[in-house]
């Protein structure tokens, strides 16, 4: 699953210098909700502070304000993508109570649509790491601390129906998310849901043995 519409999510992070009751400042949601789309579509390298400044349309100061350099403001950018998918897998937790298969079928699903969609550009993170090689690295350190989280959660939820090898099979399902998202354009969405969703059961039923 990929959630890339900064416009829908309900994080609580406040991004960028909070106002002065420390709350969400406008001018920093604003600079982070028109820089969402241009990282993603266009990547993160490609994008400069002044291109986000001029789409913004707010001046040099304010931007500089709310992030101090614009590698802080792609690391707002995916820790709020971060917070909005542990929304949603925590959202499905809570609809599917006892039934961590379903959840797992969901989140499987929902990732075979996305990777042949039409405003498809890979997986954000993925896309950071390539981008910042460098281990040290801000934004490298961030998509890690995420994909550390998603396989956090795939074990817990691996546990939860009695897997064995819960963190190894974790591994195994990421790394078909990470092969679901690499698929050739010439393979059709349903195509990539089918065999993402063939694939992690063919591990579940192994681990379940």
């Amino acid at each position: 699953m990929i959630v890339t519409d900064l416009n829908a999510l309900a994080s609580p992070r406040v991004v960028g210098r909070p106002n002065r009751d420390g709350g969400q400042a406008e001018a920093a949601r604003r600079i982070l909700e028109v820089a969402a789309p241009m990282f993603y579509g266009q990547g993160l390298r490609a994008v400069s502070a002044d291109a986000v400044i001029d789409a913004a349309g707010v001046t040099k100061a304010t931007f500089y304000r709310h992030y101090p350099s614009k590698d802080d403001l792609v690391v707002a950018y995916l820790r709020t993508v971060s917070d909005a998918e542990r929304h949603v897998l925590n959202e499905w937790r809570s609809q599917h109570p006892g039934d961590p298969s379903r959840v797992l079928e969901r989140y499987a699903r929902a990732v075979g649509t996305q990777a042949r969609g039409p405003e498809f550009r890979g997986c954000p993170f993925l896309n950071a790491i390539a981008a910042y090689p460098e281990r040290e690295h801000p934004v490298r350190v961030a998509a890690e601390e995420h994909r550390a989280w998603l396989r956090s959660c795939a074990t817990d939820l691996l546990t939860e129906m009695g897997a064995r090898h819960a963190g190894l099979v974790s591994v195994q399902l990421v790394m078909l998310r990470d092969g679901a998202m690499a698929t050739g354009e010439d393979v059709p969405p349903r195509r990539v849901t089918q065999a993402l969703l063939s694939a992690g059961s063919a591990l579940l039923r192994a681990a379940r043995a």
